[in-house]
């Protein structure tokens, strides 16, 4: 059993930065796939970023050049440094693993663009 634990949220106005932070617990070995999803209010839960043990990250167009996930093993820690954040970018954000074929989901960190 994995579990997660996010943190860096908060309010920002629009263009700024924010970067989350997930630790993991409870794996015995390295994690194989990092991710972070979002959902606003209204909407279903999307993709933010990916980045498997040992291949490249990918995103949606939607964040593509102002997000950056990165990820290091021997903290069981993923990041995702978030920039030029605008207003769309408001939602919820949850840290995801898939390890040993099973999906773990963190309880999410709120982050809010707004002037």
């Amino acid at each position: 059993q994995v579990q997660l634990v996010e943190s860096g949220g908060g309010l920002v106005q629009p263009g700024g930065s924010l970067r989350l932070s997930c630790v993991a617990s409870g794996s015995r070995f390295s994690i194989a796939v990092w991710g972070w999803y979002r959902q606003a209010p209204g909407k279903q839960r999307e993709l933010v970023a990916r980045i498997p043990e040992g291949s490249s990250t990918n995103y949606p167009d939607s964040v593509k050049g102002r997000f950056t996930i990165s990820r290091d093993n021997a903290k069981n820690t993923v990041y995702l440094q978030m920039n030029s954040l605008k207003p769309e970018d408001t939602a919820v954000y949850y840290c995801n693993v898939i390890q040993y074929g099973v999906n773990y989901w963190g309880k999410g960190t709120l982050v809010t663009v707004s002037s």
